[in-house]
Protein backbone atom coordinates (compact mmCIF):
# COMPACT_ATOMS: atom_id res chain seq x y z
CA UNK A 1 0.00 0.00 0.00
CA UNK A 2 1.16 3.48 -0.82
CA UNK A 3 0.28 6.33 1.57
CA UNK A 4 2.78 8.97 0.41
CA UNK A 5 0.24 10.50 -1.97
CA UNK A 6 -2.51 10.94 0.65
CA UNK A 7 -3.52 14.61 0.57
CA UNK A 8 -6.66 14.73 2.72
CA UNK A 9 -7.57 12.34 5.54
CA UNK A 10 -10.63 13.19 7.61
CA UNK A 11 -10.57 10.00 9.72
CA UNK A 12 -9.52 9.92 13.36
CA UNK A 13 -6.06 8.44 13.98
CA UNK A 14 -7.65 5.24 15.36
CA UNK A 15 -9.95 4.72 12.39
CA UNK A 16 -7.18 5.58 9.94
CA UNK A 17 -4.99 2.85 11.49
CA UNK A 18 -7.96 0.44 11.30
CA UNK A 19 -8.51 1.37 7.64
CA UNK A 20 -4.85 0.79 6.78
CA UNK A 21 -5.15 -2.74 8.21
CA UNK A 22 -8.36 -3.24 6.25
CA UNK A 23 -6.66 -2.16 3.02
CA UNK A 24 -3.63 -4.32 3.81
CA UNK A 25 -6.00 -7.28 4.07
CA UNK A 26 -7.46 -6.33 0.68
CA UNK A 27 -4.03 -5.95 -0.90
CA UNK A 28 -2.93 -9.32 0.51
CA UNK A 29 -5.86 -10.98 -1.34
CA UNK A 30 -6.34 -13.16 1.76
CA UNK A 31 -10.10 -13.59 2.03
CA UNK A 32 -9.94 -15.04 5.56
CA UNK A 33 -8.09 -11.99 6.89
CA UNK A 34 -10.37 -9.63 4.95
CA UNK A 35 -13.45 -11.42 6.29
CA UNK A 36 -12.53 -10.44 9.86
CA UNK A 37 -13.42 -6.84 8.98
CA UNK A 38 -16.94 -7.68 7.73
CA UNK A 39 -20.26 -7.69 9.59
CA UNK A 40 -22.49 -10.71 9.00
CA UNK A 41 -25.04 -8.53 7.18
CA UNK A 42 -22.53 -6.70 4.98
CA UNK A 43 -23.06 -5.91 1.33
CA UNK A 44 -20.63 -5.10 -1.46
CA UNK A 45 -21.61 -3.32 -4.64
CA UNK A 46 -19.33 -2.87 -7.64
CA UNK A 47 -20.40 -0.36 -10.27
CA UNK A 48 -23.75 -1.38 -11.80
CA UNK A 49 -23.53 -5.04 -10.77
CA UNK A 50 -26.08 -6.52 -8.38
CA UNK A 51 -24.88 -6.23 -4.77
CA UNK A 52 -23.39 -9.21 -2.95
CA UNK A 53 -25.41 -9.55 0.27
CA UNK A 54 -24.18 -11.28 3.44
CA UNK A 55 -20.67 -12.04 4.66
CA UNK A 56 -20.46 -15.56 3.16
CA UNK A 57 -21.68 -14.41 -0.26
CA UNK A 58 -19.28 -11.45 -0.21
CA UNK A 59 -16.34 -13.65 0.75
CA UNK A 60 -17.11 -16.22 -1.96
CA UNK A 61 -17.61 -13.53 -4.60
CA UNK A 62 -14.46 -11.62 -3.74
CA UNK A 63 -12.34 -14.78 -3.44
CA UNK A 64 -13.39 -15.72 -6.99
CA UNK A 65 -12.80 -12.19 -8.30
CA UNK A 66 -9.36 -11.93 -6.70
CA UNK A 67 -8.21 -14.99 -8.66
CA UNK A 68 -8.65 -13.06 -11.93
CA UNK A 69 -5.53 -10.92 -11.37
CA UNK A 70 -2.11 -11.50 -9.80
CA UNK A 71 -1.87 -8.63 -7.30
CA UNK A 72 -3.40 -5.37 -6.11
CA UNK A 73 -1.90 -2.35 -4.34
CA UNK A 74 -3.87 0.67 -3.14
CA UNK A 75 -2.34 4.12 -3.57
CA UNK A 76 -4.31 6.43 -1.27
CA UNK A 77 -5.16 9.91 -2.55
CA UNK A 78 -7.98 11.27 -0.33
CA UNK A 79 -10.24 10.00 2.46
CA UNK A 80 -13.35 12.07 3.14
CA UNK A 81 -16.04 11.56 5.77
CA UNK A 82 -16.30 10.45 9.36
CA UNK A 83 -15.25 7.30 11.19
CA UNK A 84 -18.50 5.43 10.53
CA UNK A 85 -18.98 6.44 6.87
CA UNK A 86 -16.24 7.55 4.52
CA UNK A 87 -15.04 7.52 0.94
CA UNK A 88 -11.59 6.71 -0.39
CA UNK A 89 -10.22 8.06 -3.64
CA UNK A 90 -7.30 5.91 -4.75
CA UNK A 91 -5.19 4.66 -7.58
CA UNK A 92 -5.33 0.87 -7.67
CA UNK A 93 -2.23 -0.77 -9.08
CA UNK A 94 -3.00 -4.21 -10.50
CA UNK A 95 -0.68 -6.85 -11.83
CA UNK A 96 -2.54 -8.85 -14.43
CA UNK A 97 -2.16 -12.61 -14.72
CA UNK A 98 0.07 -12.00 -17.79
CA UNK A 99 2.39 -9.85 -15.63
CA UNK A 100 1.38 -6.50 -17.15
CA UNK A 101 0.93 -3.62 -14.68
CA UNK A 102 -2.26 -1.53 -14.88
CA UNK A 103 -3.23 1.49 -12.77
CA UNK A 104 -6.89 2.42 -12.38
CA UNK A 105 -8.53 5.31 -10.52
CA UNK A 106 -11.18 4.11 -8.03
CA UNK A 107 -13.57 5.40 -5.40
CA UNK A 108 -14.91 3.29 -2.51
CA UNK A 109 -17.65 4.27 -0.06
CA UNK A 110 -17.49 2.36 3.23
CA UNK A 111 -19.95 2.20 6.16
CA UNK A 112 -19.20 0.62 9.54
CA UNK A 113 -21.47 -0.42 12.41
CA UNK A 114 -21.04 0.47 16.10
CA UNK A 115 -18.70 -2.51 16.53
CA UNK A 116 -16.45 -1.11 13.79
CA UNK A 117 -17.26 -3.84 11.24
CA UNK A 118 -17.96 -3.08 7.60
CA UNK A 119 -21.66 -3.13 6.75
CA UNK A 120 -21.45 -1.74 3.22
CA UNK A 121 -18.88 -1.07 0.52
CA UNK A 122 -19.76 0.55 -2.79
CA UNK A 123 -16.87 0.88 -5.17
CA UNK A 124 -16.75 2.51 -8.56
CA UNK A 125 -13.96 1.92 -11.06
CA UNK A 126 -13.44 0.76 -14.61
CA UNK A 127 -11.46 -2.49 -14.42
CA UNK A 128 -11.64 -3.10 -18.20
CA UNK A 129 -7.85 -2.58 -18.63
CA UNK A 130 -7.19 -5.37 -16.12
CA UNK A 131 -8.98 -7.89 -18.31
CA UNK A 132 -8.26 -6.74 -21.89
Amino acid sequence: MITDNLRINQLSPETYEWYLKYLEALDSLDIKVYGKFLAQDCSVLSNNNPPMEGKQVVMLGLAAYWKTFASLEHDLLNIYGRDSSFVLEALNHYKRTDGQLVTIRAVAFTDRNKEGLVTSVRFYTDTTPVFT
